[in-house]
């Protein structure tokens, strides 16, 4: 699955073409589904453009997005965002996700307080798990939990030189031991990888080339592989599809 992130917890400061407001959202999603993402990773905004989990907004969201695929004819899996930034205090938090519609999988990141308890809500309402995995030390917060036997997915997220990792050098090398402690402790369930900034593009060829999931879009990185940058979603998403053409 190729997936798209149109803007994750960005403003406009970002790229002058950021989607926040949800007419232009679709009009964004309109041009990579077209372009080939099979996947939406969303940042769900209010009328004033800040992130929400409320879930009235969450459904009407979710609601039109499939509307477009449907138009399309396409298929599309929407994943959410469950960052604790959005709504800090787990209850409510839990308290908004269990009453959220037409959200096919979620990613709660393992760096966050009280994870557990929102995967554990999610499971039970038939939400998908997406696992955010920032670094291999965290894989033993992911083996304590149990939750690998039951994830949709492991997104495994290298942020160059981000909080709270701070990640350098290498990003295969960090890549090569997540993969590597994932297999250790048993967890089989599919791998989305990417990165962000200048290891946006080092990590999508990788993912393609192991026949892993991935992700672009201007939550990641606003430059294509050539260096420039792009002016659209879309044109990030177009140049993931030749990438991928192009593996053997």
């Amino acid at each position: 699955m190729l997936q798209i992130t149109p803007t994750g917890a960005w403003g406009r400061d970002r790229h002058p073409a950021l989607p926040l407001t949800t007419t232009d959202l679709l009009a964004d999603l309109r041009g990579c589904l077209l372009a080939g993402a099979e996947g939406v990773h969303l940042h769900v905004r209010d009328e004033d453009g800040a992130e929400t989990l409320d879930p009235a907004r969450v459904a009407e969201v979710c609601a039109r997005v499939h509307g477009l695929a449907a138009e399309l004819g396409r298929e599309v899996e929407i994943g959410l965002t469950t960052g604790a930034w959005i709504v800090p205090d787990v209850r409510d938090r839990v308290a908004m996700i269990r009453e959220w519609e037409g959200v096919d999988c979620a990613t709660v990141n393992l760096c966050e307080p009280g994870f557990e308890r929102v995967m554990e809500a999610m499971h039970e309402v038939g939400i998908g798990i997406d696992v955010g995995l920032w670094a291999p030390a965290e894989l033993p917060l992911l083996e304590a939990s149990g939750v690998g036997a039951i994830a949709q997915r492991v997104s495994i997220e290298l942020d160059e030189d981000a909080p709270p990792h701070h990640l350098q050098g290498d990003p295969l090398a960090h890549l090569d031991r997540a993969e590597q402690g994932l297999d250790e402790i048993g967890v089989t369930c599919p791998r989305l990888v990417h990165g962000t900034e200048g290891w946006t593009w080092p990590l999508v060829r990788a993912a393609l080339a192991r026949g892993h999931e991935t992700r672009v879009g201007f939550e990641d990185g606003v430059l294509l592989p050539s260096g420039r940058r792009a002016a659209s979603n879309a044109e990030l998403v177009a140049a993931a599809v030749e990438l991928r053409d192009a593996v053997p």
